[in-house]
């Protein structure tokens, strides 16, 4: 498995902010849904080595869960993906809606 980048601090949040393209995922080790999504991200991440791909733990990391909420304006939900171009959410989803093909085709890269 491609290893998620951690987000864990406000700086790192910038630096996934000030990427052209970027990942943000929300998992929780309780969860069986979020099982099944990190599967999915990590395929993504996996075929699409150049696009950063962070990952928030929604348990340890509440605060930064809580700041990435507030700064994209993205209710918070576990499993979540936020898709981030250029400083804004071009899409997010949850639960279900995390698949590797439409982490792909909500980035672009399908074309």
């Amino acid at each position: 498995m491609t290893p998620l980048k951690p987000l864990k601090s406000g700086e790192t949040l910038d630096e996934a902010l000030d990427a052209r393209l970027s990942v943000i995922y929300k998992h929780s080790s309780r969860c069986w849904i979020c099982t099944k999504a990190e599967r999915q991200v990590h395929a993504f991440a996996s075929e699409h080595p150049e696009i950063p791909v962070y990952q928030v733990d929604a348990l340890e990391g509440k605060d930064i869960s809580r700041e990435v909420a507030e700064r994209l304006g993205v209710e918070h939900q576990s499993p979540q993906v936020i898709v981030v171009r250029d400083g804004k959410v071009a899409w997010s989803g949850s639960h279900f809606r995390i698949s590797n093909r439409i982490l792909t085709r909500e980035t672009g890269l399908d074309n």
